[in-house]
């Protein structure tokens, strides 16, 4: 008994478990391929809803992973790249590329049967994975994971053969309302097993050419199965930003009124759809895939028009309550270099804003000590969490553009660092007013400051900065010898001819820290489109401190 029943069922199990190594492994490989051209491709087409959803379908199509492309989408609304309502669309379009799976695996899995054709295949992939070098490389990655693909549906095929006939669609729930509410859950089920909408269909597609299942049960299952991929969202916003919850919840509201529109539309649909394959104009399998492209096309073109009412839902339904300073730095972003990397460098620029406009306040003596040192305490838990999250990001080869952000980020982080320590030297602070030339070099270095933070440009901030650093070292040495010589001659008090000598050295390293600090994010300032500065354009504007 086990012999008949039980080998093909783990065979079946094995046969599934190919499929989605498969579909792991194209997805890496199909990503090494596009690299950072997709992502830059992907943020700059998407300048509305409708320009999101056509990217997002698009790129999922390309990557065969709508879990990807959402994670670039909350990257992008996190680092203020894209508004909610733009990403919105390429989460909705995502749903349309991940359907092109299922076209795969019909068209070549069953109508060309590339079963047997896939094993020489899958042999030249790892070969190529192996020994090939560079992009050849990811190809054959890609095409070990496009044969997996055929070799687990012909593996499924074998396992689930002997059923035939054994097992009906008498065996499930029968084509009623509540029978098909049933088989909905049960496509839900599946999918939450396999972690994988696109393991459900195939497995579903099995079923229907065995006669298992009939194309209606296979239908009201493939919506379960559409519903039940937004779990994996569901699981992946737990403990997330407010970003990534409020991505993760759209996808879950809008799957399920996806759901429920093909599912009242599944009875008139699925009685044309069954009457053009009994007429010979199709069969099965592509029916049931044009039935799930067909629903997830419909529901992208009747939400596009209300989308940003939508985001306005969801934003509501999930308020902002992220510290504004680090809301983008979700761990889970840390799967994406690329993305990762952009929101450490736009919350490194943020907490760089923050701490200027409190040098500015300090300068001109409109903030108190006791607010000056709540602020500093709000700049430095940013800080630590900022520094916390790039210290988890691990440079890649694969990732040039990436790994040069990460460099630039943890240079920015140092000087941030010691600039936020200047700014709690409150007492050389409260020394500049003290010395008319000290006065008269603090509100350069304030005119800078209110300058850079109103243009908010970074090329011409980094230039003006480095004048003013130059300034500020020669005054350094000419000063103290005046100073020196004043105290001497005078019988001035040393206590304080040594604090005006420290806060000229403070002026002139706060200026120094700050100018470093831009000239390095300066370098990434397009983090849209990947970083191509390198070393070279901050190392020439060194100079001597």
């Amino acid at each position: 008994m086990f012999e008949q029943m039980g080998f093909p069922l783990l065979l079946a199990a094995g046969g599934l478990g190919l499929f989605m190594l498969g579909m792991l492994i194209l997805t890496e490989g199909l990503k090494g391929l596009a690299g950072n051209a997709l992502r830059r491709w992907l943020a700059s087409h998407t300048t509305s809803p409708t320009a999101g959803a056509v990217s997002g379908a698009l790129t999922t199509a390309v990557i065969q992973s709508s879990s990807a492309t959402t994670v670039m989408a909350v990257g992008f609304v996190g680092a203020g790249l894209l508004t909610f309502p733009q990403s919105l669309g390429i989460i909705f379009g995502a749903n349309i590329g991940t359907t092109i799976t299922g076209w795969i695996v019909a068209v070549g899995g069953f109508k060309l049967e590339l079963g047997y054709i896939a094993l020489p295949l899958l042999l030249i992939g790892i070969m190529l994975k192996m020994f090939a070098p560079g992009r050849w490389s990811h190809f054959g990655w890609t095409l070990a994971g496009f044969s997996l693909l055929f070799i687990g549906i012909e593996t499924i095929q074998q396992g689930l053969l002997p059923f035939e006939g054994v097992v009906t669609p008498q065996d499930f729930p029968s084509d009623t309302y509540f029978g098909r509410f049933l088989l909905v859950l049960i496509g839900i089920a599946i999918t939450l097993v396999t972690q994988s909408s696109s393991a459900g269909v195939a497995t579903a597609l099995v079923a229907l050419s065995t006669g298992a299942i009939s194309f209606p049960q296979a239908a009201a299952m493939v919506i379960g199965m559409d519903v039940g991929t937004t779990f994996t969202a569901v699981l992946a916003t737990i403990g997330g930003s407010t970003a990534m919850r409020q991505t993760g919840y759209a996808h879950v509201i809008y799957n399920i009124m996806t759901g429920v529109m093909a599912f009242l539309l599944l009875g008139p649909v699925t009685d044309i759809l069954s009457l053009m394959i009994e007429n010979g104009r199709g069969n099965q399998q592509i029916g049931l895939v044009a039935f799930h492209s067909f629903f997830n096309v419909l529901g992208v073109l009747l939400i596009l028009p209300t989308t940003r009412i939508f985001a306005t839902f969801i934003q509501r339904l999930v308020p902002e309550t992220d510290a504004p300073l680090v809301g983008r730095l979700d761990e889970r972003l840390l799967v994406d270099l690329d993305t990762a990397s952009v929101a450490a460098i736009t919350t490194t620029r943020d907490i760089t804003l923050q701490t200027l406009s409190l040098l500015h306040a300090l300068l001109t003596g409109t903030i108190s000590d006791w607010q000056s040192r709540k602020e500093l305490v709000r700049l430095t838990r940013a800080l630590e969490t900022t520094r916390s999250f790039v210290a988890k990001m691990r440079s890649d080869p694969l990732h040039a553009n990436a790994s040069e952000r990460l460099r630039h980020a943890l240079h920015s982080l140092d000087h941030l660092s010691r600039l936020i320590n200047r700014c709690r030297q409150l007492e050389r602070v409260a020394t500049l007013p003290e010395d008319r030339r000290l006065a008269r070099l603090s509100r350069l270095l304030d005119a800078e400051i209110r300058s850079f933070c109103r243009s908010n440009d970074w090329a011409v901030a980094a230039k003006r900065f480095d004048r003013l650093r130059d300034i500020l070292r020669r005054q350094r040495r000419t000063y103290r010898e005046k100073i020196v010589v004043t105290a001497t001659a005078e019988g001035s008090d040393p206590v304080l001819t040594l604090a005006k000598l420290d806060s000229l050295r403070w002026l002139h390293r706060v200026c120094y820290h700050t100018w470093r600090i831009i000239v390095h994010l300066d370098a990434v300032q397009d983090t849209g489109n990947a970083a191509t500065a390198t070393d070279t354009p901050v190392q020439n504007q060194k100079a001597k401190v």
